[in-house]
């Protein structure tokens, strides 16, 4: 299987100055004004599809990805990518590292339709898939038939419809959402959920997802830059002993469960970036992958990390 192939690049720690992804702050350029960010943006674009990758990931609420996606892909001429972006958060950061909130979560119609607007406006002729951001079982779209209508007409358009979720009970939400119809028709055919060694709760709702013909991506796959910047001695040691760094191991468990047909990563720079892709070339052995799998944690105390880490 090419790893490559199954690769996407996510737009989450260089659409905006601030993110809480571990890590990242050295990476990016010293002056993190919107051409600054916007070159080191193109730059890793660049260096993506010159050794492969086809896929590129965005959010409504990644400051000015999708602007910048769209600037590359107009500048390069590139008619091979396929683009990714979800709807639902708002940025509201004003693109100040110091906000001090920096997006907005809503998922109402009148938000899907405002989002979906602006979207297309800069990538309505390439947007092959579009995704409710960060859904959870609590989200009011599960019981907001005219949202969920809106959302199935985007199949007509040639536009799948797809869903990331967060939180501890990703497995229930994923389940839960596969199950909605519109007109006897799935409204969901793509997922987009975290999972990591670290956090892995999903794998079986997402194997079954696979199963039924749902494209499945997996994402924060490094668990915001943990397991590369601060790895577990396990990680650490394996890495040592094949000779590349920790991210490269966490990637490549990643791409060892075969029911993930994309593997996103979220690079900072094209070093971060060719790092990460050292993990599509590696393939761990099954004892590895064991010794691997005990680091995991209870969601619960994942996502309560996770919810502490600083936007910066």
């Amino acid at each position: 299987m090419n790893n490559i192939a199954r690769t996407a690049v996510g737009l989450a720690a260089l659409g905006r100055p601030a993110y809480i992804n571990v890590g990242r702050v050295g990476e990016l350029p010293a002056q993190r004004n919107v051409g600054a960010m916007r070159a080191a943006t193109h730059a890793v674009l660049d260096e993506a599809y010159a050794r492969g990758v086809r896929r590129v990931d965005a959010a409504r609420s990644y400051g000015r990805a999708e602007e910048f996606l769209a600037d590359w892909l107009s500048a390069r001429g590139h008619g091979d990518v396929v683009v990714s972006s979800k709807w639902g958060y708002a940025y509201v950061g004003d693109w100040r590292p110091d906000a001090s909130v920096h997006e907005v979560k809503e998922h109402s119609l009148a938000r899907f339709r405002a989002q979906w607007r602006e979207t297309t406006a800069l990538l309505g002729g390439v947007l092959s898939l579009y995704q409710v951001h960060s859904l959870t079982a609590d989200s009011p779209l599960f019981t907001d038939e005219p949202l969920l209508e809106a959302l199935a007409g985007l199949a007509d358009e040639g536009v799948r419809v797809g869903f990331s979720t967060s939180g501890p009970a990703q497995a229930d939400t994923i389940r839960r959402a596969l199950t909605l119809e519109v007109a006897g028709r799935r409204v969901f055919t793509a997922v987009q959920s975290t999972w990591n060694l670290l956090e892995p709760s999903a794998g079986l709702a997402l194997a079954e997802a696979h199963d039924e013909g749902v494209l499945v991506q997996l994402k924060e796959t490094l668990a915001n830059g943990r397991l590369a910047v601060e790895p577990p001695p396990a990680v650490a040691a394996l890495a040592r002993t094949r000779r590349v760094r920790p991210d490269a191991i966490a990637l490549a468990a990643a791409y060892a469960e075969t029911w993930a047909d994309v593997v996103l990563v979220g690079p900072a720079s094209v070093a971060q970036l060719a790092a990460n892709l050292a993990g599509a070339e590696l393939e761990l052995t099954d004892a590895e992958l064991e010794t691997l799998a005990e680091l995991r944690e209870s969601p619960e105390a994942y996502w309560a990390r996770r919810s502490a880490l600083a936007w910066r």
